[in-house]
């Protein structure tokens, strides 16, 4: 698997990736996700691509002012879409991974995701993955956080 930017000739591709039905309420479309990178300047989308078939779709978020106070910078996973057919495959793991190579690359040592709080929703998956919960919420979702320190 690999990560490809978003570009005119993959946008569709992007764009057609759906999660199961179940799921929709969980996290909001690519469009959406595309839409909100085009003015936040700490998006970082990408295409999640298996050979040269589209199973995902991942979006990081980059040295984001967090309070909007100015002190605290944070970067993490902002949006995680894996396409129905290809979930249970390690698509999901391997994007987190991913985002993870990234934003250690940038220099940060703690990488932050958000997730919808419920029986059904991601808190198992990112949990297994090794983040904890900060005790924060952020737009009603519960916020984890991941040590990068090697």
């Amino acid at each position: 698997m690999r990560l490809a930017p978003i570009t005119p000739a993959n946008i569709d591709r992007a764009l057609a990736v759906r999660v199961r039905p179940d799921q929709e309420r969980l996290v909001s479309p690519v469009v959406k996700s595309l839409a909100e990178a085009y003015v936040h300047p700490e998006a970082w989308p990408r295409l999640i691509l298996d050979g040269d078939t589209a199973v995902g779709f991942v979006m990081a978020f980059v040295d984001i002012d967090w309070d909007g106070k100015g002190v605290d910078f944070r970067s993490g996973l902002w949006r995680l879409n894996v396409s129905a057919e290809a979930q249970g495959r390690g698509v999901g793991r391997f994007a987190v991974a991913a985002v993870a190579d990234e934003v250690r690359r940038r220099g940060a040592d703690r990488m932050y995701v958000t997730w919808e709080p419920g029986d059904d929703g991601p808190e198992g998956f990112y949990r297994r993955l090794g983040f904890r919960l900060t005790g924060e919420t952020s737009g009603g979702q519960t916020v984890g956080v991941l040590d990068l320190k090697v």
